[in-house]
């Protein structure tokens, strides 16, 4: 199994046959217990690439998941861009402290020697890491999927989001140089990651989309545009996350161009897939609090069967791991999956 595993999740990125629907995390990976198995801790894992890469692999080489997520945070642009970090803890992912352009796009562009800057020497670095870690094992046989913000999230961070939905609104000028310089930064580190060996990224953002902040008409006229630039030229498949109910906008998104779509558990499947149809593949949806971090492994394994009879094209988490969550209610996502096609017979 573990030779087609590569194949098999691109075959599903794709809308192509499968072996079976790949069951894995598109969203944030690191949990304490699995910190605690690889010696490999959070908030040293954000920027050592060593202990990056140890603690991704994890989750195929322990918990089983048919791909390998890196990093763990939303916060490696927005440092890139100026914006102070605090680095959490073994179990608090960073968050953004300030926002260096909250007044508007005055001396906002893209710094020179990106790739240079911040912790992105260290993301590429793990990347590195891991494909070396692949290829050892006889073969590139597993699937790396990188995560990084989105221009949404990028603008969101550097600004404040209060400003994003203002201007959007009053100043629409100011909101498309920030979506302008945003979408470039994605696309140039997107495009990087590529290079050194990403099979897919994926792209959390428009968490003010999802909560519904967002109008209609900016989505459709502001921010489309620019994720269908950002979809046309990175240089490999994007998957785009989205936070929170996020149904009415599926239609709208699933229209940019990314490959998948990933959605919480706040929207209905059957929903999502009439809203998108074949445009783009679906990802999700298990709770990732109530079920996973909270539940047992039989409710893991209930809901997931659920996810897989309403359709889902890659079966995974609604959203980002709890830290907190036990490896048993991890590993019984993977064991739900080979169980319903057991019982489908």
């Amino acid at each position: 199994m573990e030779k087609s595993l590569r194949k098999n999740f691109l075959n599903a990125l794709h809308g192509n046959p499968v072996n079976r629907i790949p069951a894995l995390s598109v969203t944030q990976t690191g949990t304490v217990e699995l910190m605690d198995m690889t010696g490999a801790a959070w908030p040293e894992a954000h920027s050592d690439p060593e202990k990056m890469a140890k603690l991704a692999i994890a989750w195929h080489e322990i918990a089983g998941f048919e791909a390998v997520h890196y990093p763990y945070c939303l916060t490696v642009l927005a440092e890139t861009m100026g914006c102070d970090v605090r680095m959490g803890t073994k179990d608090i992912q960073p968050s953004v402290l300030s926002h260096p352009f909250s007044k508007g796009p005055e001396n906002l562009g893209i710094p020179e020697n990106l790739l240079e800057k911040g912790r992105i020497p260290a993301v590429l670095k793990a990347t590195e890491i891991l494909v070396d870690m692949i290829e050892n094992k006889k073969g590139r046989k597993i699937p790396l999927i990188a995560g990084m913000e989105g221009p949404l999230t990028v603008f969101t961070h550097i600004a404040e989001i209060k400003n994003c939905l203002i201007w959007a609104l009053k100043k629409p000028d100011y909101f498309n140089t920030f979506m302008e310089t945003c979408t470039e930064l994605c696309i140039e580190y997107a495009s990087t990651l590529f290079d050194h060996g990403a099979d897919a990224l994926c792209m959390p953002d428009g968490g003010i989309v999802g909560s519904r902040m967002m109008p209609p008409s900016v989505l459709e006229d502001s921010v489309k545009p620019f994720y269908k630039r950002l979809c046309r030229k990175v240089n490999g498949p994007v998957i785009l996350h989205i936070c929170g109910d996020a149904g009415d906008s599926l239609r709208t998104l699933s229209e940019c161009g990314f490959e998948a779509i990933s959605i919480e558990e706040k929207v209905s499947l059957k929903a999502a897939k009439e809203a998108i149809g074949d445009r783009a593949r679906l990802i999700g949806n298990v709770s990732p609090s109530r079920t996973l971090l909270f539940g047992t492994p039989d409710a893991v394994k209930a809901e997931a069967k659920q996810c897989l009879s309403a359709g889902v094209d890659i079966l995974a988490p609604g959203c980002g791991i709890a830290p907190g969550t036990p490896l048993s209610n991890i590993r019984a996502l993977v064991e739900a999956r080979d169980e319903w096609y057991v019982e489908k017979g």
